[in-house]
Formats: C-alpha cells, structure tokens, sequence
C-alpha cells in the first residue's frame, strides 16, 4: 500500500490522535501510562466495545439499530435473576443461555425488518421501549444485589497476573481479551466469508446485492440476530464488573456506542467501516473519558464531545463519499 494513502485513512488518522493525546494527558498525569490505568481503562470499556462490534455491523449493512442495550438489559436481568431461583452458579452456561436469548430478541428484530420492509432505526425504536418497558413493569425497577459467585468471579480473571509491591494482582482482564478475539474473529468473517462480503454488500446497495445472488433474507436476519447474541453476552461480563444487576444501568449508553462506531469510519448509510477502525474509536473515547477524570475536568464536556464527534464523522463521511462520486464521474467522462 501507498505510505501516502496509508496516512490518509481513517484508522491512521485515529491512532495518530490517541498517540498525541494520550502523549499530552501522560505529561499532564504521569498515572495514565501506568500499566495498571490502561488495562482498567480497557476492561472498564469491555462492555460498550462488544456493542461497538454488533453496531458496526449494523451500520455495515446499511441499518441502524438502538435496541442492543434493552436487549442487554433484558438479558442480563432474566438470566441472573432464574440462575438465583434455581440455585445455578455456572458462569459457562449463563453465558450459553445469554446468547441464546439474546439471539432470539436480535432475530425478531430482524424478522420485523426483513418480513414486513420497516425502516430499522423505527423497528429497533420500537422494540427498545418495548423490552425496556416490559422489564420495569416486571420488576418494578428492582435492584438484584447478590449474583452468582461464578459471574462475580469473572471479570477478575487476569491473563499473565502479576502482583504490586503492596500485594495487590494486577493484569489484563480476561474479560477484555475475549472482547479483542471477537474483534478477531469478526474481522476475518467479514474480509473470508460469504455471508461477511454479503454484509458490505448489503449496506453498499440492496437491489445490486440481490440481483448479484447475495441471500438478503438471510444476511439480515443473521446481522440482527448477532447484535442480540453479542449484547446478551455483553450483559453478563457489565454485571460481572459491576458485580450488580440495575435495570437501567446498560440503557441509555447508545450514543457512545454509535459516536465511538461513526468515530471509526463506518458510514451511516451502510457499505463502510472496518473492525479496526471501531476498536480505534472505542480506545479514543475511552482515554478521552479516563483524561477527565484524571484531569478533574467536569464529566458534561464529555457529553459535548461526543455530539461532536458524531456531527464531524458523519459530515466526514459525506465528504469522502462526494469526492469518490466526482473520482467516479471524472472516470466515466474520460
């Protein structure tokens, strides 16, 4: 590749800003390079990094989806709450048993979708409040205090530990390894596979990806039915490091999710995006968020900074797809 054309995307351009931020926020806070800082900053973003996955993937497929997160709250919520009433203490097949759930939410989403040609952003509306609303009339906004040993356990899980001079184990989570192999993973489905190509070209244009033979039915109900399988699992590694059940604690997290997502150049009108990328974005926000604690610096600039963030992505985005509609025009007039 091109060391120019190589400067000029998206993810160089990200991590060319981590680099210089997190250069300025380590001369103002020598804490932040701390190797125990940075793998709690990571395993403190675990959770709304799994979501970014399941999001760009969406967005991929030119959808849009804002149900993850009362899907995740739904989950996390049942799962725990029978695994007490049964005197379960598994944390394998809570895992098991969130993604089946989680799965079978993700895929009415996608039915509705695919089945009765309603517009995403309105079907996952929809089932947002309704899954949200369903569990807090259930529950009536309960708090589940004591869960299962095995789930406690889970997110303290350190791989190659290592102890502080006061006794303290510190090291990376495992909780956020398995977040870096799914981005593994999803990042060799969607360049090796069938069904990952049959993603992009989905989102790039429907009726061309139809017309080349690409299985539309079940490309969607696989993207909507993962972003459910994912959250599920999402769910169990939040109450693990929360160590708590809240019924609104996952909810309300969309917009990071999304910001940190369009951060990484995927399109909103479906066809662009990458997993490093995401991951990239997920890591900006998350320095950004950990600088203004260690700075002191009020937590409302944050809110502020992601509205732009979004507002700059997608004007970004619109610019680079004029210039590659004038390249396109240029081509075809010569």
């Amino acid at each position: 590749m091109d060391i120019f054309k190589l400067f000029k995307t998206r993810e160089m351009l990200l991590l060319i800003i981590i680099v210089i931020l997190s250069t300025i926020i380590a001369s103002i806070n020598p804490s932040f390079m701390t190797f125990d800082n940075l793998t709690s900053l990571l395993k403190s973003w675990t959770v709304l990094g799994i979501f970014s996955l399941g999001v760009m993937l969406v967005l991929l497929s030119g959808g849009f989806d804002v149900s993850f997160t009362a899907i995740a709250q739904v989950v996390q919520y049942v799962v725990i709450f029978y695994f007490l009433q049964l005197g379960i203490d598994n944390i394998y097949l809570a895992i098991l048993c969130s993604l089946i759930l989680g799965a079978l939410m993700g895929l009415l989403n996608g039915m509705v979708i695919y089945y009765f040609k309603i517009t995403a952003i309105i079907v996952t509306i929809a089932t947002n409040s309704l899954f949200y609303g369903i569990l807090y009339v259930t529950t009536h906004g309960d708090l589940i205090y004591d869960i299962p040993p095995s789930i406690q356990a889970f997110a303290d899980i350190k791989v190659f530990p290592m102890e502080a001079a006061n006794g303290a184990t510190y090291g990376l989570s495992l909780v956020t390894c398995l977040w870096f192999l799914l981005a593994l993973f999803l990042h060799f489905f969607l360049k090796h596979t069938v069904l990952g190509r049959s993603i992009f070209a989905l989102g790039g244009n429907a009726l061309s990806a139809e017309r080349v033979g690409f299985n539309l039915r079940r490309t969607t109900l696989f993207i909507y039915t993962f972003v459910g399988a994912v959250s599920g699992f999402a769910s169990i590694i939040q109450a693990s490091i929360v160590q708590t059940v809240i019924p609104n604690s996952i909810v309300g997290s969309e917009l990071q999710v999304i910001a940190a997502v369009v951060l990484g150049g995927a399109s909103v009108t479906g066809g662009r995006g990458s997993v490093l990328g995401t991951l990239l974005g997920v890591l900006l926000f998350a320095i950004l968020s950990n600088s203004l604690t260690l700075l002191k610096i009020s937590p409302y600039y944050y809110n502020v900074f992601t509205g732009l963030v979004i507002l700059i992505s997608i004007i970004l985005n619109a610019i680079q797809l004029l210039r590659q509609k004038r390249a396109q025009i240029r081509v075809v007039v010569e």
